[in-house]
């Protein structure tokens, strides 16, 4: 970690609260995309408001990081995320060329709906698989990131457990 990705994660954390609130219902994912020191595009969580399995934070980012540069590759970019990144939304990091995705709370820090268990290796995976392309680099201001979700022992209602 470097003062670099905790400045950018810090504006990631802004973000999802000015964009979705401090409420866990309400998912407050947010995502950065940034290449040579220079923001490209944000995106927030908007599964819920979009009816859209694939608009999770980093996949909006990634659109409007396409839709700001005119292309579908933003090679050399890092993507920065307040929550660890599913596995379709690694793989879209790496289609969309970046170098680096950058997350701050882990599995470990949040609660388990977070995740699909089918997924559990998604990211070990495509951090080996891809490691000649893509560093992936966790845990940055985790503690932050993670008080804006449910903890790992939270009751959360059925009907917010959107893998359940």
């Amino acid at each position: 970690m470097n003062e670099d990705d905790e400045r950018w994660m810090r504006e990631a954390i802004g973000l999802a609260i000015s964009s979705k609130g401090t409420d866990p219902a309400d998912t407050p994912i947010a995502a950065l995309v940034v290449r040579d020191g220079v923001l490209i595009a944000t995106g927030v969580n908007r599964t819920a408001e979009d009816c859209d399995a694939t608009a999770h934070a980093e996949v909006v980012a990634l659109r409007a990081a396409g839709a700001a540069t005119g292309d579908m590759k933003i090679d050399g970019a890092t993507l920065y995320t307040t929550l660890q990144p599913c596995g379709m939304c690694s793989f879209a990091s790496i289609w969309a060329g970046m170098s680096r995705i950058v997350f701050g709370a882990g599995r470990a820090d949040v609660h388990e709906m977070y995740f699909e268990d089918r997924h559990l290796g998604a990211l070990d995976y495509i951090a080996d698989a891809y490691k000649q392309d893509l560093t992936i680099s966790g845990g940055v201001l985790a503690t932050d990131c993670a008080a804006l979700y449910y903890g790992p022992h939270d009751s959360v209602p059925d009907t917010e457990q959107a893998n359940s």
